[in-house]
């Protein structure tokens, strides 16, 4: 059960229905992070556009062993 609200997948409409869709074409599921800021699809949009940017200039590789240095630095335990 989430702490917080968010746009249920059979109500989404609109952007954030395009959105869900696209984490579902893309990844099979419906993320957790798209889940959680339902409530403002422009943010989703803007977190994507800056994670892409982010990983453009990176190889799969490395984007992925400084994302677990981080979530280890954090104490991430998700």
């Amino acid at each position: 059960m989430a702490y917080i609200r968010t746009v249920p997948e059979n109500e989404a409409a609109g952007e954030l229905r395009e959105l869900y869709d696209e984490d579902i074409k893309h990844q099979g599921y419906l993320a957790n992070d798209t889940q959680a800021m339902s409530l403002r699809p422009k943010a989703i949009a803007a977190w994507r556009q800056l994670t892409r940017s982010i990983r453009a200039n990176m190889k799969l590789r490395r984007y992925e062993l400084v994302t677990l240095a981080a979530a280890v630095t954090m104490r991430c335990t998700y």
